[in-house]
């Protein structure tokens, strides 16, 4: 059994000056709340007050303020998968530091968690269209090839989905790719994943905490319309030294946390945390490949690190980066990846005022090259494009009796390369491509939660963003009497100097929510949000690629506008109140400047792309299902998603709604996962969609010989792909250790995915046929040539793998 489930970092600690700052017969307690096996700072801890039926969680950091009536308190600790711990407090003459620490409960308790949050936040939490996954219970999720996948996890939630295997990105409540924004440590990521969508660029091994927000965004948030996908990475262990990492069979995984700059008494002041993966399948294949695949390269590689330092009592700084790449081709192929720095300088003003300083830069590039070897320097093309990110936002939290408010800014520079190309031929080189493009995007915000009573809590906030697409570059007007679904040509050019406006946006972004409690087990909750994006990612295909362009709002093409309103019931059930979560949401998305396409429409390198583009609005709405089981051997959740999604544009679909290529009416999701003892647990997935349209051929004709298809109609995804269904399985084997104080730790991994070798359609196409039909025309028999649809599959099969995890 577990003799201690948690201790007290530090006993009620007073500052000096808190006496002068105790007003109006009140007084605060105060402090961080972190994890005891690693120092790592725990985000929504629930800090509750019995005698006040009153309480806080924890921020980002860890930190917490409540403020309280003069008067002795109980204080309860709890978080779910770790023991509570309950303090007295004497708040009769000064405010009280408490720091805590917490410890995991032991498994002799059989508290197996599928996440670690407050118990009863499905009801009590203002939170709602938000999912909090836990790294342990990803960790447990069958996985593509054994490897762990934040991406993948979260498309089991309810209105999450993705057009296919091999999709890069996600998509969320009828949103596109580019409207999510993805932060690492709050610097934004703009492909999110690795090896064409297969896997995610985050190491799990570093990831600490992952939240996505799919509605009632708080105005801290802005920038994307649909959704915020924010993942913290760990601070690394402050205790101790520790190794730990996996061999598979596609990459392999290492990673180093230490303890920095212990003092006298052996407490350490800062630690970091290193890891990195490099997948091998291209070092495997090498004595396989012959003639033309001689030499391919296909892998991918990240490394992201972390450090933090704390100063004093009152100031702790952080700094962590990622670096990733993937390579894929031979001669010919594409090379593309993400770099992020963060700089996070957290002050405590007082009890109440926390103050948190990010300064962030962002680098995606993505490149085409014909030699990626440079063996040939007389004949080769390249083309290359990017977009680089440079942002400061202060962010500050004042904590007030009943109010917790938010407050600060941001200003974040764009800097937009839609293309630079090089071609050689015959040893003479020329360049040739677009004129980087810059903007400035600024914003201030501010937000309070507040507690009108028990049963009523209220989060309310205004943001206004101001937009500013700057020179240098040109600016172009074009023609305005064309008929919808035609290529524009420019009438007229103007040229901006270095920094001076082009084109201004501004927008109001309110936000709104509350939650009504209708008793201590099931609430209602209700909210509202407006939001403005102004970049745009630029790509007609059926799923977005490493190669898609992104560029920014212009005098041509408007911000993307995003209204959304849901609300939902929540409730909590069980023997203890907190065995299951269920909860229904239903919600409707308006949104305006929607970017579509003329048919045919040149996307790369070309300089009056705007010209084929076209101005469209959409509307996306549906119903939220999620029960989950939180406790016992067996935990997980079923979700299922009723949603549609469409988009109107002037001249497409024949001036009717149409339905987006990633609108899918049906989603269901199954999440098992069973621990049988100490040493085995077993998990399976099961998913099922139904089919994205496409836009099919109604008929065809015949020309010189040829079946042309025709869409007679002039509809646009007039027809669904197949329903796509798959079932995951997979099984963890912790090792034994040979003596009880053994340090290494060690399990494998097996799993088999798509277990019963579903076919799942990614696409369907179409072509001639071998065969002919023989017909009767004009009383003669001859053959023509048929069509036949194809249907195109990422996996075909399943495909089972095996991982070996260790940690000392």
């Amino acid at each position: 059994m577990l003799l201690v489930s948690s201790f007290v970092l530090a006993q009620g600690t007073t500052d000096p000056a808190s006496a002068t700052r105790r007003t109006n017969g009140q007084a605060t307690v105060s402090g961080y709340i972190k994890d005891a096996a690693n120092g790592e700072g725990l985000i929504g801890v629930s800090v509750f007050v019995k005698e006040a039926g009153t309480g806080i969680t924890t921020n980002s950091y860890g930190f917490y303020s409540l403020t309280l009536p003069l008067g002795t308190y109980n204080l309860v600790y709890s978080y779910v998968g770790f023991s509570k711990q309950n303090r007295t407090i004497d708040l009769t003459s000064q405010n009280v530091r408490l720091d805590i620490e917490l410890k995991e409960e032991g498994r002799d308790l059989q508290e197996v968690t599928v996440s670690t949050k407050r118990e009863d936040d499905n009801v009590k939490s203002m939170a709602m269209s938000v999912n909090t996954v836990e790294m342990k219970t990803i960790q447990k999720i069958p996985a593509l090839l054994g490897e762990v996948d934040v991406i993948r996890s979260i498309q089991l939630l309810p209105g999450v989905s993705t057009v296919g295997e091999g999709a890069t990105g996600f998509n969320v409540r009828g949103g596109n790719v580019d409207q999510n924004l993805v932060l690492l440590d709050e610097a934004p990521v703009y492909n999110s994943s690795h090896l064409f969508g297969f896997f995610s660029v985050f190491n799990p091994d570093a990831v600490k905490d992952v939240k996505l927000v799919k509605g009632g965004i708080p105005a801290v948030y802005g920038g994307r319309i649909s959704s915020i996908l924010d993942v913290r990475m760990k601070e690394g262990n402050s205790k101790k030294t520790t190794v730990s990492g996996g061999i598979g069979l596609i990459f392999s995984r290492l990673t180093l946390e230490q303890p920095l700059f212990k003092d006298k008494n052996g407490q350490a002041r800062g630690s970091f945390i290193i890891a990195g993966r490099r997948s091998y399948a291209d070092i495997l294949a090498k004595p396989f490949l012959t003639g033309d695949l001689k030499g391919s390269r296909f892998f991918f590689y990240d490394l992201t690190a972390k450090a933090n330092y704390r100063i004093n009592a009152k100031n702790t700084i952080y700094l962590s980066g990622y670096l990733g790449r993937d390579v894929f081709g031979a001669d010919f192929g594409f090379n593309w990846g993400n770099t992020t720095t963060s700089l996070r300088w957290n002050h405590v003003f007082s009890d109440k005022l926390f103050l948190n300083t990010t300064a962030f830069y962002s680098n995606y590039d993505y490149l085409l090259d014909s030699d990626l070897k440079r063996k040939n320097t007389k004949d080769f093309f390249n083309w290359k494009s990017g977009i680089v990110n440079y942002s400061i936002k202060p962010d500050f939290t004042l904590f007030l009796k009943n109010n917790t408010l938010t407050f600060g800014g941001q200003a974040i520079v764009y800097d937009f390369q839609p293309g630079l190309a090089t071609a050689a031929s015959g040893g003479e080189v020329r360049t040739f491509g677009l004129e980087n493009k810059y903007a400035l995007e600024s914003a201030l915000y501010i937000g309070n939660e507040q507690v009108v009573s028990r049963k009523l809590q209220l989060q309310y906030g205004l943001r206004y963003s101001l937009y500013n697409y700057i020179g240098p570059g040109e600016a172009y007007e074009f023609q305005t009497d064309v008929p919808p679904n035609q290529r524009r040509f420019p009438v007229s050019t103007t040229t901006y100097k270095r920094n001076e406006p082009i084109k201004t946006y501004g927008n109001w972004e309110p936000r709104f929510s509350a939650k009504y409690e209708l008793n201590e087990v099931s609430s209602l909750k209700m909210s509202y949000n407006r939001l403005a994006q102004y970049i745009h990612l630029v790509s007609n295909t059926t799923a977005s690629t490493p190669l898609d362009v992104w560029t920014p709002s212009t005098n041509n093409i408007k911000p993307q506008i995003a209204d959304q309103i849901a609300g939902g019931y929540f409730r909590n059930l069980g023997k203890t109140g907190t065995e299951y979560e269920v909860s229904v949401e239903l919600y409707y998305k308006w949104l305006q400047n929607q970017v579509d396409y003329i048919d045919g429409a040149d996307l790369l390198l070309n300089k009056y792309l705007e010209g084929d583009l076209l101005n469209g609005k959409g509307r996306a709405y549906g119903a939220e299902f999620f029960v989950k089981k939180n406790r016992g051997d067996l935990t997980g959740w079923v979700s299922y998603t009723l949603a549609k999604t469409e988009r109107f544009v002037d001249g497409i679909n024949n001036n009717r709604w149409f339905p987006t290529r990633f609108d899918k009416r049906h989603t269901v999701n199954i999440v098992a996962l069973y621990d049988l003892n100490k040493r085995w647990s077993f998990s399976g997935t099961f998913a099922f969609a139904t089919g994205t349209p496409g836009t099919f051929p109604t008929n065809g004709y015949l020309f010189q010989g040829y079946l042309v298809p025709h869409n007679a109609e002039n509809s646009r995804n007039n027809y669904r792909i197949p329903p796509y269904h798959r079932l995951d399985l997979a099984a963890t084997l912790q090792n034994r250790k040979k003596k009880p104080t053994q340090k290494w730790e060690s399990n494998w991994v097996f799993s088999v995915y798509n277990s019963y070798a579903r076919r799942n359609p990614f696409s369907v196409y179409f072509r001639q046929a071998e065969d002919k039909r023989t017909v009767t025309l004009n009383g003669e028999q001859v053959q023509i040539p048929v069509a036949e649809a194809v249907r195109y599959s990422v996996f075909a099969t399943l495909i089972p793998s095996a991982t070996y995890n260790f940690k000392f």
